[in-house]
């Protein structure tokens, strides 16, 4: 499985991005997407994971914040950000896999950087 991030970028604090990312290969019609990230000096964290059924996770820092979705036809998990805040500034990673919390495959990550 192949995943492709786009939408990341810098963002002044209270504005929004969407971040997508679109798997390819070999996909079994269940499976769950999400983004985890990274911010510099810590360790990675989850930030939220969608199944094919349409049930969400969400960290309790981006909880009515954040949306995650996806568009099972395309294979593409979405992330719309809002109310972006400078302790938002990560390198985000799309992942996929079948089983909550342990995910199978990674992006390769795509910056986030909001400004104060």
């Amino acid at each position: 499985v192949q995943l492709v991030e786009s939408g990341g970028g810098l963002v002044q604090a209270g504005g929004s991005l969407r971040l997508s990312c679109a798997a390819s290969g070999s996909i079994a019609r269940v499976n769950v997407m999400g983004w985890y990230r990274q911010a510099p000096g810590k360790q990675r964290e989850l930030v939220a994971t969608v199944t094919t059924g349409g049930s969400t996770n969400y960290a309790d820092s981006v909880k009515g914040r954040f949306t995650i979705s996806r568009d099972n036809a395309k294979n593409t998990v979405y992330l719309q950000m809002s109310s972006l805040n400078p302790e938002d500034t990560a390198v985000y990673y799309c992942t996929f896999g079948y089983l909550l919390y342990r995910p199978d495959y990674w992006g390769q990550g795509t910056q986030v950087t909001v400004s104060a």
